[in-house]
């Protein structure tokens, strides 16, 4: 027969180390617990703070809506960019060239045309000198 002193230590044994495990098993139970309420709780906080954020955007948003509408409402600027005038092309230098001719002043010239007395005032400069090297 077996004496039951080893049989008592291995059953004691067991019941400790089953009791041990049991007790890790709580201890991993209550510190994921522990884990799973903190990483909600910073959830919500993030949560939270895109909803904030998300206000404030749509605050600004809403605003730049508005001055949009305004700007539309707005008639447009009179100013539109300038056409360039189209300067002297060969008719209006054949007119300037007569009308010089016939004794008429630059500034006269200029007027009758519609072009600028600055580019009258070369052409007939450009002329004196042409004329004189023939």
């Amino acid at each position: 027969m077996i004496s039951a002193g080893p049989i008592i230590i291995l059953l004691g044994l067991s019941a400790i180390l089953s009791v041990a495990a049991i007790g890790v098993s709580l201890f991993a139970v209550w510190r994921a617990q522990i884990l799973v309420v903190l990483s909600d709780e910073r959830a919500r906080a993030g949560l939270k703070q895109c909803q904030e954020t998300g206000v404030a955007l749509q605050k600004v948003l809403d605003g730049q809506a508005e001055r949009l509408e305004l700007v539309e409402q707005q008639p447009p600027e009179a100013a539109s960019p300038a056409v360039p005038r189209a300067g002297l092309n060969l008719c209006k230098r054949s007119q300037a060239l007569r009308m010089h001719r016939q004794g008429d002043p630059p500034d006269r010239i200029a007027a009758t045309l519609e072009v600028p007395l600055q580019e009258v005032d070369l052409l007939l400069k450009v002329h004196r000198i042409v004329i004189g090297k023939l």
